[in-house]
């Protein structure tokens, strides 16, 4: 698999080829198998992403705290708001549906980890319905970020220990931008710029999970971070263009998370955990688990 998106984009543009059909190639010479079988894959992790935003919609998904669960419902039956009936509404309701069935333990996809599970499908998956676009377009999609994805963790980091928040919703927000950007008919130098327009938007997010769960503010990231995903899309879409290649962004995320203080990172020790509620909330939870050990 590549390990520079500018590369890869240079060589699906000379070979008019896009950037899901590299994709798909070199994953089929790098591990011997027909992209029919990859594509078989990708079906099924596809079924999983549906199914978690399906069940998180319902709203009894509840995590064992009590602290995450039936926001995602609230915001798609919400009357009010800007944008109320809107795809962009959809779409955040969705990256908190799969996230609330993760915190609850529930099945999920994790793409690229479960921090950051629910902004890659509800990003796909909310604007095929809302566009009709069918199944194999949403399949190239998921091919189209697992290239973005793996030269993020070549580069950087997928890991919120290692890297902060940035590296696991901000990444996700990359793959989505670049992903639904080919799937709405995008050139793959607009993947690129899609991409570049994410990430660059995430730079410097840190990891604060209240008391080491994967709940807050971790759940609300994916939405936000689905929100910028969506506006790196319009950008890319309009033809705006990122002054600084994709690749050098990803490796200033790198850069920045080596440089993180471990309290940002994924320890619970800084942030939004290490406020007086967040130890309190923290506390309240250790005492749950004593009490149903």
């Amino acid at each position: 698999m590549y390990s520079s998106l500018v590369l890869a984009i240079r060589d699906a543009e000379s070979q008019k080829k896009s950037l899901s059909q590299l994709a798909l190639e070199t994953e089929s010479i790098d591990q011997g198998r027909p992209i029919q079988e990859i594509r078989d894959a990708l079906r099924r992790a596809l079924v999983v992403m549906r199914g978690a935003v399906e069940q998180g919609m319902v709203g009894d998904m509840i995590s064992a705290s009590g602290l995450v669960g039936g926001d995602a419902a609230k915001l798609r039956a919400a009357k009010n708001g800007p944008l109320a009936n809107t795809v962009f509404r959809d779409v955040l309701a969705r990256a908190l549906a799969v996230q609330e069935v993760n915190a609850a333990m529930g099945v999920i996809v994790a793409a690229p980890t479960a921090g950051g599970a629910g902004i890659l499908p509800a990003v796909l998956t909310g604007i095929a319905a809302a566009r009709g676009l069918s199944d194999e377009k949403i399949v190239d999609a998921l091919a189209t970020a697992g290239l973005i994805g793996a030269v993020v963790a070549d580069r950087a980091s997928l890991s919120g220990a290692e890297g902060g928040c940035q590296a696991e919703t901000g990444a996700a927000a990359g793959m989505a931008a670049g992903a639904a950007t080919e799937m709405l008919g995008g050139s793959p130098t607009a993947v690129g710029h899609a991409v570049a327009l994410a990430q660059q938007a995430t730079l410097g997010l840190i990891c604060d999970p209240l008391g080491g769960l994967v709940e807050l503010p971790c759940v609300f990231r994916n939405a936000t971070g689905s929100a910028i995903a969506m506006a790196a899309i319009e950008m890319a879409l309009a033809g705006i263009t990122f002054a600084i290649p994709v690749d050098e962004v990803i490796d200033v995320m790198g850069e920045i998370g080596r440089e993180m203080d471990v309290r940002y990172r994924e320890t619970a020790g800084g942030g939004l955990a290490a406020t007086p509620t967040g130890r309190r909330l923290a506390r309240e939870r250790l005492v749950q688990i004593k009490r149903g050990s």
